[in-house]
């Protein structure tokens, strides 16, 4: 793929699907595309576009693609227990209810996975506020209905919490209600919308990875201001945040920063 055909690429991703893809890792991104339109069928750029547009179901699919939506409930358990068992309690000693927010939530797994372990620690009753955004408007749909999730997406949720928080029903497990109206599912591009503030927790993983360098201080400067202070940022088990100091974080814990403010 030359530069030419790539530009021409970015042009008509970012006008059909609101993806930027200068914000990617160039290499990265175009073995993802190569590889989509050897399956797609298409001999060229020019005719896959043609094909899908004005087809909103071919545009979501490829933006899906794109945005890599692959996750499950308690995605690394073991970073989800330190949640649990430590950063939680420190916060909820402070701030009886929490403010929260799971940046690029895909399928919803993320933020009901907080929402599981708040209704553990303090009951359906506290009503904590759980934000969940994405930029793909397909995953949150299924994410804001609470399902369908396969067997496979509910491995880690242990079997006491399976039967307390879902229910089966003949396409898949669905969330209970109660768990689902703590949460506000939103359309929210991290590259280009303005980021809401005064959150206690903000949980963001596996998404920066596939960001530039540039992109990715961006960002962790924008959720630092978005934090209170205090506030914790949780991202993803092989991410790690460098020179966290000069970005305004410390590290609690592997996977876990607080914000942390000049004098």
């Amino acid at each position: 793929m030359d530069q030419s055909e790539y530009a021409f690429i970015k042009r008509k991703v970012l006008n059909l699907t609101g993806v930027d893809l200068d914000c990617y890792k160039s290499q990265q991104v175009q073995r993802r595309l190569t590889t989509y339109l050897a399956r797609s069928g298409m001999s060229n750029w020019h005719e896959f576009f043609q094909a899908i547009q004005g087809n909103p179901v071919a545009v979501a699919r490829f933006r899906d693609y794109l945005t890599i939506n692959v996750s499950s409930f308690f995605r690394d358990e073991d970073k989800f227990a330190y949640l649990q068992h430590t950063i939680l309690p420190e916060l909820l000693a402070s701030a009886p209810r929490l403010r929260l927010w799971s940046a690029g939530c895909s399928y919803g797994h993320e933020p009901y996975s907080l929402a599981i372990l708040l209704a553990e620690a303090t009951g359906f009753y506290r009503r904590h506020e759980i934000l969940a955004t994405d930029i793909d408007v397909s995953a949150l749909a299924r994410a804001q209905a609470g399902g369908p999730y396969s067997t496979a997406e509910l491995s880690k949720v242990p079997p006491s919490w399976q039967e307390r928080y879902f229910r089966a029903r003949p396409d898949g497990y669905y969330v209970v209600e109660a768990l689902r109206r703590n949460i506000t599912f939103r359309v929210h591009n991290l590259l280009a919308d303005p980021f809401e503030r005064g959150f206690d927790l903000i949980v963001c993983r596996n998404v920066v990875i596939y960001f530039t360098q540039e992109v990715k201080e961006r960002l962790y400067r924008q959720f630092h201001e978005a934090l209170r202070p205090g506030g914790i940022l949780f991202v993803g088990g092989t991410e790690v945040i460098s020179q966290a100091p000069a970005l305004g974080f410390e590290t609690v814990g592997i996977s876990f920063y607080r914000r942390i403010d000049s004098r």
